[in-house]
């Protein structure tokens, strides 16, 4: 096995759990790393921290949420891009796991794992494991998945790992992008892993890598209270069903299938999320459009 360099990017805005996401990174068993953290703190508390462990690559960001998160992943010098948000934690054996599943095959663009729920006193409080063996899934079948499935299966962005020059080709303003619709304020990690993938395969490794801290107490994008666009993380499943049928990724049957199911979620949301009838109303207007010999 080689050892290509990995960036592991930190975007970072909050500073409460920030020094053990860091030690994290830092204790790593696969030696060949670059750290990065791009800083949007009010304080200097974060870089009062990156301050005490010489080699940490720190930057000061301006620019806010998903904008300090492209910025970080476009930083990274690595072939391999690893990301880490500021209050989770990785295993020590996470990146060396996970290069040695991107090396098994050139055609695996896109690597994830079983995660951890902690809380804020680091106890574990679910595991999550959308598969019960290790293996490959084409970015198709992923795709399908999630769309039909209307499932987030991956997780959050510090339970993957990708390649560099993958991302480069997709491009800054077509990451969270898929056909018509922009996710940027919803649903943008799974379907920056529907672009990251495409064109090949997914790798899933069936052990615990990462640890996904929930606590409604920080102000978090899986915070409601904190997100203003909360609702879109909902309201972007509906309208990933009509991409994904622009794509030739679900058939017409298999689209207007979910209409039952489109139905009764903006129902039990609506209220709650005015994004949701604006979605629904999308997915009605387009079912309606197609030919009756669409495919």
């Amino acid at each position: 096995m080689t050892y290509p360099k990995v960036s592991i990017v930190i975007p970072s805005y909050k500073a409460i759990h920030f020094e053990a996401c860091l030690r994290s990174a830092i204790g790593q068993s696969y030696l060949n790393t670059e750290i990065l953290v791009s800083d949007n703190c009010p304080t200097e508390e974060i870089r009062d921290i990156c301050a005490r462990f010489p080699g940490v690559i720190y930057q000061r960001n301006s620019v806010t949420r998903e904008d300090n998160v492209l910025s970080s992943l476009y930083s990274g010098k690595g072939v391999y891009i690893k990301p880490l948000f500021d209050d989770d934690i990785l295993h020590p054996f996470c990146i060396e796991r996970m290069v040695a599943a991107m090396q098994m095959d050139s055609n695996t663009r896109l690597v994830f794992s079983a995660t951890q729920v902690i809380n804020s006193d680091n106890q574990r409080t679910e595991t999550r494991r959308p598969y019960e063996a290790s293996g490959n899934i084409s970015a198709r079948d992923m795709q399908r998945s999630m769309a039909l499935g209307m499932r987030n299966f991956v997780g959050e962005f510090t339970s993957i790992m990708f390649r560099r020059e993958t991302l480069w080709n997709i491009g800054w303003k077509d990451l969270f992008r898929l056909g018509t619709h922009d996710f940027t304020r919803g649903l943008s990690d799974l379907v920056s892993y529907i672009n990251l993938a495409k064109g090949g395969n997914a790798f899933y490794i069936d052990e615990e890598l990462s640890y996904f801290r929930h606590d409604q107490r920080l102000q978090s994008n899986s915070n409601p209270a904190s997100n203003p666009h909360f609702g879109n993380c909902f309201s972007d499943y509906i309208d990933l069903l009509v991409v994904s049928h622009q794509d030739d990724i679900i058939s017409r049957a298999e689209l207007l299938a979910m209409d039952q199911q489109v139905a009764v979620i903006t129902v039990q949301l609506g209220n709650v999320f005015p994004q949701m009838g604006q979605a629904r109303q999308r997915y009605l207007d387009y079912c309606a459009a197609l030919p009756a010999d669409a495919a």
